[in-house]
């Protein structure tokens, strides 16, 4: 793929953003970079020291964004074989007082755990008030029913990290460098600041002066917020959450985590959370990332792998800068004054005849649906028009392919021959799709009229 610069015009557009934003939000700095397909591809900075401005290599803290990492390696240990999504806690780490919450509960804040810690405020206390599981959790840790509702939970990571940190036997920071950080070569992120770093300010409401923010080891705490990082470094993560890595998570794990888990809040239907992943639905995007925020720190990071654009926007204000609205008007500044422009048609490079054959239109009733051939022998079953149950199948090996996404995710499609190797119909999740509609002689559930298709007399 050619990668292509921004135009003048996109470029100046992404400025006059963050700068409208530094000076509306009284922002000390701000730090945003862009990518796109892959590639970093515009980073900015706004400061209120003149003549000077932190680049795209200045740690920033990023709070919240951290989950995201943390589960990842949740991820890689799913995929491993380690653990399922399904296990309850206490499988693997018992003890804590919250063990029937499942592990995949626990990533999309399904558990019904508190939202904070019980007693002072975590971000800006010592970690030492919070030295066992049962500090982080008190003696009430659920606040609904489990399984129930979508509540954000930081001692739910809490919980993923001391989790992460038993299996692996080791400290998660520790796991977190080698089996991500290291690997996707982010240098520059780390649970404590490496200079140059931004120091963490609060902007006094209603007077232009600020106020130095203390900076907090987390302790337990640190898998839901500890970690520092940069515009340049969390842009390639960017890129990871669109691509995958094999090194780290696969694409199709790495989309399980986009794939909605919770479900919306009654008034935000556009708004749900994946597995450590917060999406957003709106305007014709849909966007996958999170945000942060610890005192002295905002942080966002945005992406829309239809269009290939990320973007993320780091700024060391507590609050007063909308950043999770920047990031996403960053990403549709691109998409919108640039769209993607498609990569040239090819042909397959092989085609199995026999799959070739079920090319082309098919029936479930009168329903027109079509099928079509894709690359490494998968298919896709889909209405031939308007919206409609439809999906993606990977071939099994065995004539038979299994459902990637969509309604039909999970079930299995088959081309039914007869006895003389004909194709007579497919079959898919007990739906039988014909050549004709409900044609004769065809095992069409509850059979077909023997007298056929006929007029008003």
């Amino acid at each position: 793929m050619t990668h292509e610069e921004l135009l003048p015009s996109t470029r100046r557009s992404l400025t006059h953003r963050i700068a409208t934003a530094q000076a509306e939000g009284r922002a000390p700095s701000l730090v945003a970079a862009v990518v796109r397909d892959g590639e970093l591809a515009w980073t900015g900075a706004r400061s209120c020291v003149a003549g000077h401005a932190p680049d795209e290599n200045v740690q920033y803290r990023i709070g919240s964004i951290t989950k995201t990492f943390t589960a990842v390696l949740v991820m890689r240990l799913r995929d491993e074989g380690v653990l399922d999504l399904s296990d309850p806690l206490e499988k693997h780490l018992p003890g804590t007082g919250a063990g029937e919450v499942t592990i995949g509960e626990l990533l999309a804040h399904t558990g019904g755990l508190g939202a904070e810690t019980p007693g002072v405020w975590w971000e800006r206390s010592s970690a030492s008030l919070r030295p066992e599981l049962s500090d982080v959790l008190g003696g009430r840790p659920f606040k609904h029913p489990v399984g129930r509702r979508h509540h954000y939970s930081n001692p739910g990571y809490t919980l993923l990290g001391s989790l992460i940190e038993a299996l692996r036997g080791e400290p998660w920071e520790d796991v977190l460098r080698r089996e991500v950080l290291e690997p996707l070569g982010l240098s520059r992120t780390s649970g404590h600041p490496q200079a140059p770093h931004a120091g963490g300010w609060a902007v006094h409401p209603w007077a232009d002066v600020m106020l130095p923010e203390p900076t907090e080891d987390l302790g337990l705490m640190a898998p839901a917020g500890q970690l520092w990082s940069t515009t340049a470094d969390l842009a390639r993560f960017a890129v990871f959450l669109m691509e995958g890595d094999d090194r780290v998570l696969g694409v199709d794990s790495v989309r399980e985590m986009k794939t909605p888990s919770a479900p919306a809040e009654a008034g935000e239907w556009e708004r749900t959370y994946g597995l450590g992943v917060d999406l957003v639905g709106g305007k014709g995007y849909t966007l996958a990332g999170h945000t942060g925020s610890l005192p002295g720190f905002v942080a966002s990071l945005w992406t829309s792998e239809k269009d290939g654009v990320g973007a993320v926007v780091l700024a060391n204000c507590t609050s007063g800068l909308p950043v999770a609205v920047v990031a996403a008007e960053l990403v549709q500044i691109v998409a919108e004054a640039e769209p993607r422009i498609p990569e040239p048609w090819r042909p397959l490079p092989e085609v199995d005849p026999a799959v070739l054959e079920l090319a082309g239109p098919w029936y479930w009733g009168t329903g027109v649906y079509v099928l079509r051939l894709a690359a490494e022998g998968a298919v896709e079953v889909g209405p031939l028009a308007g919206a409609g149950r439809g999906s993606r199948f990977r071939p099994n090996g065995d004539g038979t392919w299994t459902g990637l996404d969509g309604y039909f995710a999970g079930e299995r499609l088959e081309a039914v021959r007869g006895a003389d190797g004909s194709v007579s119909h497919l079959d898919l999740a007990s739906f039988v799709f014909t050549r004709e509609p409900y044609e004769a002689g065809a095992p069409v559930p509850g059979g077909v009229d023997p007298e056929g298709w006929r007029g008003l007399a």
